[in-house]
């Protein structure tokens, strides 16, 4: 018994037809049309004369920008009958003369057709026999004014388009890796070039650093005493001091003539991330984990200052012989600027919304750029202010960057992506891949520092498969081989 109960319910359910979801909303559409049907309602005739005014209206409103507007007549000064013509305002009709609206002699009936004829704004002439435009409009008709038609400029395909004012970059040859150096046995993480041009040095994960001599490539020296990984390298113009720092909290200042320490810099309470040195002073800066920047005397070894006033890691910093003398970037996502003399912040950036890894300056112009997750911006010096973003977004985490007196950029990320800029426009006329040496992971791409030689026809990069690569402009490109691909940005018109 209970299996034929199932079984004639089954039958059942399968006679009923499923109703989907858009039948019932028809059903109920069908519904609220009954019930809501305009038919059941008696409505009262439109005006016809309401209707005539309220079309033409309409018209004009929509097309009175793109109608040919004929010029009016010129005036003859010389007779006085054409301008008492010309200053008289019609007041045949008693209907009210809305800006833009036909006059009632413009509307021809034929049949049961009505043609509508739209005519053009009247333009307020100057009164020239003492009728002035408020006895007009107390005759009953009001004057048109000036630019009433311009208030109604509904499409957008009318509005002039205005040439972009933003500025069109040189083309620039791109570059290319022509040598790559091998000798360290760990991540190489900082780079810095000597004054003469003849050598730069390396330091590296592997707790040493390494000095090559920049035309042939080959090893020169090789430094140790760090004990932990070496994060920032600077050469004096001043002295033969070479300057380095890392995560074992140690900052040490290197004879370059004896090849040895000959000064401790004690201070920092964690890993020192950033150095920089003084262009004319002989004042050291340092920034680390602590969320502090450090101002040193070179000579005495003594600190001068402890900046503070960041909230996370100072992971970049750089100096320059005017105020302000110290800008710091950091992982609470700001930029500071540093009063030297008082040793307090002059002004915070907050421009960025993530870690601020990379603060470089341009050689020549008071401007620097700074490189974060999120974007790479452009500020003016002293007071800092914004000028603009990059017009490409690299996503990717930008650990380094460096301009050359050329005005050309380069970033490097996290991920081996190396963009090169054009400083001026912040276009992006290359995007370059380093490629992973053989025994390294495809994950060890990553680039931790740039630098320009000084006459900024090189560059090195310091990347995370242990080896040095020098880049320089390829001599073979020309602009037919590498075209220019430029698309200035999209200028929004305020209203």
């Amino acid at each position: 018994m209970p299996g034929s109960t199932t079984a004639v319910v089954a039958g059942a359910m399968e006679g009923v037809e499923p109703q989907s979801l858009k039948k019932l909303s028809l059903k109920s559409l069908k519904r609220a049309l009954d019930v809501f049907s305009p038919g059941h309602i008696d409505h009262a005739p439109p005006d016809p004369e309401s209707q005539r005014i309220r079309i033409s209206y309409k018209m004009n409103a929509e097309y009175g920008a793109v109608k040919n507007i004929p010029t009016p007549p010129a005036q003859d000064h010389g007779n006085p009958a054409s301008q008492d013509q010309g200053a008289q305002v019609p007041t045949s009709s008693n209907a009210v003369a809305v800006p833009g609206l036909p006059p009632a002699g413009d509307l021809q009936k034929e049949g049961s057709e009505t043609a509508i004829v739209v005519a053009p704004p009247l333009l307020p002439k100057a009164p020239t026999d003492g009728v002035s435009s408020r006895s007009a409009t107390a005759t009953g008709s009001i004057v048109a004014q000036p630019g009433a038609s311009e208030r109604y400029q509904s499409s957008a395909a009318v509005i002039e388009r205005l040439p972009s004012k933003w500025p069109r970059p040189i083309w620039r040859p791109p570059w290319r890796n022509y040598r790559v150096l091998s000798g360290h046995l760990g991540w190489v993480r900082s780079v810095a070039f000597d004054p003469s041009n003849e050598w730069f040095c390396t330091g590296s994960a592997d707790r040493t650093i390494k000095i090559w001599d920049l035309a042939s490539g080959t090893l020169k020296l090789t430094l140790t005493g760090h004990i932990e990984q070496i994060r920032g390298l600077a050469v004096s113009s001043r002295h033969p001091y070479m300057f380095s720092a890392g995560d074992d909290k140690q900052v040490k200042c290197w004879d370059l003539e004896q090849n040895k320490v000959v000064r401790s810099y004690h201070g920092h309470l964690s890993g020192v991330y950033c150095l920089s040195l003084h262009p004319t002073l002989d004042i050291l800066f340092t920034g680390g984990r602590d969320s502090v920047c450090r101002v040193w005397d070179v000579r005495t070894k003594t600190q001068i200052f402890a900046l503070s006033g960041h909230e996370n890691t100072v992971c970049s910093v750089f100096t320059q012989a005017v105020d302000p003398q110290v800008v710091t970037g950091s992982h609470d996502t700001t930029i500071k600027f540093w009063d030297l003399v008082a040793g307090k912040t002059m002004s915070t950036l907050t421009h960025h919304k993530k870690s601020v890894r990379a603060i470089a300056k341009h050689p020549n112009e008071h401007s620097f750029a700074s490189a974060s997750a999120d974007n790479i911006k452009k500020f003016k010096l002293p007071k800092g202010e914004f000028l603009h973003n990059m017009l490409s977004q690299q996503k990717t985490i930008i650990n380094t960057m460096a301009i050359n007196e050329d005005g050309v950029m380069v970033t490097g990320g996290d991920n081996g992506s190396l963009w090169f800029w054009d400083w001026n426009s912040g276009h992006n006329f290359q995007q370059a891949q380093t490629i992973v040496q053989p025994g390294s992971l495809d994950s060890e791409a990553g680039i931790y520092a740039l630098s320009y030689d000084v006459t900024g026809s090189r560059l090195i990069s310091c990347e995370a498969d242990k080896t040095i690569k020098l880049w320089k402009e390829d001599e073979r490109a020309t602009p037919e081989t590498h075209p220019l691909n430029f698309k200035p940005p999209k200028e929004f018109r305020r209203y």
